[in-house]
């Protein structure tokens, strides 16, 4: 099927006809529109997870396993049962009986962490599973009671260590149903006979999510229905599963998560979750539970380790003979999410032959999950620390070496890219960065104590659309327009950009558009993930524009200036439609509803499958560059400046998608810097489950951040648009590894890069 979809005609596709409303320069799309949410959020008029009163509401506190597999040998509640205000103390001794949780990936609405049975026998499976849960009339009297807990286990030797593990045997690791595994040619042999090669392997730690919102949910039986307000990226996946969980009707589930305080790949659905909806029935009343920031840790899944092998050869000119990117990552037995670290490989480069391939070992340990740009964020960082090292060695320089070896197409698929202009984002960031000011030399800019230095790495992320995308538009006599889409709010501003893309599609003022989401009884199943959210509401609110635009031609009849007109043909212009080449035809939303005695028309309609993803090589690009000071006398690294020039297609908000460019960076400069979930492989616990432990970056630590766009359309995405949300991480572990190269002659390949690496 990719064959011949791959071969179909350019029309026969999904994004084969550009999007009408790229043409439209000088409307809603494109103007830096301030966050429509930001005055509730101000304020304090936001209701999150957490702050949703219910009537009889009690408070829940989870214990969690100390060790990392066995069995509970014994388990005494008494304490706990008598403790002030607690109502109820849960165990696998009285859950209700629930079934198997669909995991993620496992099918189009699954959204399970895991595909353990959530406290429905004596078994455990890592160190920090919920073993019980307590519920109270106050959080104090829940956390206290859940302390007077005692379990006993019988401990199984459980797989905690990386090392031990490697040498058991890996096999393939599989990504979305697909190996992770590309070869084209001998890229061994060719590395053998390259005229210049580098060599190297490198390793990045396991890291954990700390959105500032910490995981939360606040539900209630009402009836049969299960009312979930959740903190959550997934709301329509998230129903379905809870149904699928206590085996009721998909909409005897109803998930609403209007805001969302920081997700970025962990705010979907686990244990908590369940364990929070079973507690509530058996107790009959409504739970409220909030992980601590331990919590987090112990239950929801972080980033992978890996180690990677990345190996180049090159002619004298740079151009690349041998591509290598392979090496290892950790997943867990229940879950199906090894890190992907060779994606960004496959698109990235021209080279005569490649290698790619991630293998995967199994631990015991809480769930591994997607952490903003899975994949790319790790795998850039070998990839790119490669390419400097390599340009080190020929002594061309790292902007130029990039380059020199861009693809024409695809280099693994074939595939024609739907558009990349990184040349130009290379190009554009080095004028305006000062790259032409960089000393080659390795050292040999010193500022008092402080050593100075430049890199540079490639940024890229891909283009997604998931199938499942929906929409509702409904247009009222008045000239207002409602748009219904189970989409999510996580800070990125999609309320405000999908209120000025509705807008202009329907040729209204942003004030006649209300945007409703965040709510699983809305159409669509799409999930704030993969920066794939605006292609995928984008597209459906295209589809139900058209189907609009349809059922409007029919009820303006023959006695519309409009008459005779195919949809086609049709654009929408102050609160009405015309002909798309011919602006004067033109009729009023509310003289066609009025003549047709409608007060309003709603459409509902679902856009086609995203078969232009193996049509064309599709992804966003950028070039990071950045400067470093590395003190002489503690080793101490600051990033003093820092440029990122992306190449995203259409910016449809420059205010919302700057704010997604600077934090994608910023948390690049945590994964290059500092971040590291310590794990005790003895024991296969986290050791540093708190910010006081784990860092991440804080004011002092990051620079001014500049951004800069090409704002060239993509012909063939929703908008001319591709994603912003991931981006920003993408590369830019690197691009700090190589200032640091640069300003001290010290390759650190093994992040982070903290100070003792660095004396």
């Amino acid at each position: 099927m990719a064959k011949a979809i791959a071969l179909a005609p350019d029309s026969w596709i999904p994004g084969g006809e550009p999007d009408p409303l790229i043409e439209q320069r000088h409307g809603h799309v494109g103007k830096p529109v301030s966050r429509l949410d930001g005055p509730l959020k101000v304020t304090g008029g936001a209701p999150f997870a957490a702050e949703f009163p219910m009537d009889g509401m009690v408070y829940a506190a989870l214990a969690y396993s100390t060790v990392a597999k066995g069995r509970i040998a014994d388990l005494d509640t008494a304490a706990a049962e008598a403790a002030p205000g607690v109502v109820l103390v849960m165990t696998h001794r009285n859950a209700p009986r629930l079934k198997p949780t669909p995991v993620f990936m496992s099918s189009q609405k699954a959204s399970g962490g895991d595909a353990l049975p959530v406290m429905q026998d004596d078994r455990i499976y890592w160190n920090g599973q919920p073993l019980a849960v307590v519920l109270a009339e106050t959080q104090e009297q829940a956390d206290h009671a859940k302390t007077l807990i005692r379990i006993a286990y019988e401990t199984d030797a459980a797989a905690t260590d990386f090392a031990e593990a490697q040498q058991r045997g890996t096999r393939t690791a599989q990504f979305m149903g697909q190996p992770l595994h590309d070869a084209k040619g001998d890229a061994e042999a060719a590395l053998a006979t390259a005229a210049v090669k580098v060599d190297a392997v490198y390793t990045t730690p396991r890291h954990n999510h700390n959105p500032i919102e910490l995981h939360a949910v606040t539900l209630a039986w009402q009836g049969g229905t299960l009312r979930v307000h959740d903190t959550q990226q997934m709301v329509a996946h998230a129903a379905w599963t809870l149904a699928k969980v206590f085996d009721i009707a998909e909409d005897q589930v109803v998930v609403t998560s209007p805001f969302v305080g920081g997700g970025f790949g962990s705010k979907t659905l686990w244990q908590h979750h369940i364990l929070a909806a079973a507690a509530a029935k058996l107790a009959d009343r409504p739970v409220r539970l909030v992980l601590s920031r331990e919590g987090v840790y112990r239950v929801v899944g972080g980033r992978s380790p890996t180690q990677q092998r990345v190996a180049l050869g090159a002619d004298p000119d740079g151009r690349l003979t041998a591509l290598i990117h392979t090496g290892t990552t950790v997943k867990t037995p229940h879950n199906a999410m090894p890190e992907p670290f060779i994606l960004p490989t496959r698109s990235a480069y021209a080279a005569e032959t490649m290698l790619l391939d991630v293998q995967q070992v199994e631990l015991d340990m809480a769930s591994n999950t997607f952490m903003r740009a899975p994949g790319e964020a790790v795998g850039t960082f070998a990839l790119e620390c490669a390419l400097d090292e390599l340009a080190h060695e020929l002594g061309i320089d790292p902007v130029e070496l990039r380059i020199r070896n861009e693809p024409k197409e695809d280099p693994t698929s074939g595939l024609p890219f739907s558009a990349r202009n990184i040349v130009e984002s290379w190009r554009a960031g080095a004028e305006r960065f000062g790259w032409s000011r960089r000393n080659s030399r390795p050292g040999a800019v010193r500022d008092g104590e402080w050593l100075v230095g430049m890199g540079c790495a490639t940024a890229t992320y891909p283009y997604y659309r998931m199938p499942g995308g929906a929409a509702r538009l409904t247009i009222t006599r008045d000239g207002h327009a409602t748009v219904d889409v189970a989409v999510h709010e996580m800070g990125m501003g999609t309320a405000t950009v999908q209120t000025q893309v509705t807008a202009e599609r329907l040729g209204l003022p942003m004030e006649a558009v209300r945007f409703n989401y965040g709510d699983s009884t809305l159409p669509g199943v799409i999930m704030a993930g993969g920066s794939q959210q605006t292609a995928a509401t984008g597209a459906s609110v295209i589809a139900a524009y058209n189907k609009l635009v349809g059922e409007l031609l029919t009820l303006a009849g023959n006695d519309s200036a409009l008459a005779g007109l195919k949809p086609e043909e049709i654009a929408s212009r102050d609160a009405g439609l015309c002909k798309r080449d011919e602006p004067e035809r033109y009729e009023s939303y509310a003289s066609i509803l009025g003549r047709a005695r409608r007060e309003e028309i709603s459409v509902e309609a679902e856009p086609p499958q995203p078969f232009e993803l193996m049509h064309w090589s599709m992804h966003s690009h950028g070039a990071m560059f950045c400067e470093v000071r590395v003190n002489v006398v503690t080793g101490e690294p600051r990033v003093s400046r820092f440029l990122g020039s992306f190449d995203c297609g259409r910016i449809l908000n420059p205010k919302t998608a700057a704010s997604q460019f600077r934090g994608g960076i910023i948390m690049g400069l945590g994964l290059a810097l500092m971040e590291e979930t310590q794990f005790d492989e003895r024991s296969g616990r986290i050791m540093n489950p708190s910010l006081a432990e784990y860092h991440v970056p804080v004011h002092l630590d990051v620079p001014e951040i500049d951004v800069i766009w090409t704002d060239i359309p993509d012909p063939h995405t929703p908008m001319g648009a591709r994603g912003v949300g991931e981006i920003g991480i993408t590369g830019t572990g690197a691009a700090v590894a190589n200032a640091v190269f640069n300003a001290t002659g010290k390759r650190v390949r093994n992040l982070p890069i903290t100070l003792d690496k660095l004396l």
